[in-house]
């Protein structure tokens, strides 16, 4: 029986990666480096802490020599600077119907105050759960945020339904042993190849989404 769906929020319930991207390239280059969008894309879904690790390898420089805090606090002040809040069309209305159906979680690997921060504006009262970056030691492609979601759930791993974006994020469903729907909002379609369902869209995703029934479940 299904009864729970964890969504990822950048790219899945918010059009907000591109601003992620743009902010975590200034706060690099004032740090003397550079980054590609293909590179921050690339690891999506992992906590701010990994993912700076995982860029400075990307820009060739050695991650010990630079102050972690220091790019975070740029990062979160361009990010604030620039971000125009923006939920898919017809996501809010997706999810107020599925919550009268599901219990509803989100998983993202952004800091607390940024995802409390748009949840809270955008789907105010709508999840169960809200699992950020902060909250667990191993990041997404670590199985950990989504096995904490299911614990804070209070469910069963084949009770649930990842729906995930990210490259990262299909990788820690997929070793969590939980079904997940891939969505290529900023990748090609193949990437997210280890997902059980790849759909084309948000409009697909919603429309599947929405004709999925508790007592039925889905057929993995």
């Amino acid at each position: 029986m299904l009864k729970a769906l964890i969504f990822d929020m950048d790219g899945v319930l918010v059009d907000s990666m591109p601003f992620h991207a743009a902010a975590w390239k200034k706060a690099f280059l004032d740090m003397g480096m550079e980054i590609q969008d293909r590179d921050i894309y690339a690891i999506e879904g992992s906590n701010p802490t990994n993912g700076i690790h995982l860029l400075i390898q990307k820009a060739r420089k050695e991650p010990e020599e630079y102050n972690f805090e220091i790019i975070t606090s740029i990062y979160r002040q361009e990010f604030k600077r620039i971000f125009e809040l923006k939920a898919f069309d017809g996501m809010k209305e997706c999810l107020e119907t599925l919550k009268t159906r599901f219990l509803l979680s989100v998983v993202s690997g952004s800091d607390h105050l940024i995802v409390h921060g748009i949840i809270d504006k955008l789907f105010p009262n709508i999840f169960d759960i809200v699992v950020t970056g902060d909250d667990i030691k191993n990041s997404k492609p670590d199985p950990d945020p989504f096995l904490k979601a299911v614990k804070l759930l209070n469910v069963q791993r084949e009770e649930c339904i990842v729906i995930e974006n990210a490259i990262l994020g299909v990788e820690a469903a997929k070793k969590a042993e939980i079904y997940c729907i891939g969505v290529p909002t900023y990748v090609e379609p193949s990437q997210l190849d280890r997902a059980d369902l790849v759909v084309g869209d948000h409009r697909l995703l919603m429309q599947h989404l929405l004709n999925l029934e508790p007592v039925y479940g889905f057929k993995a």
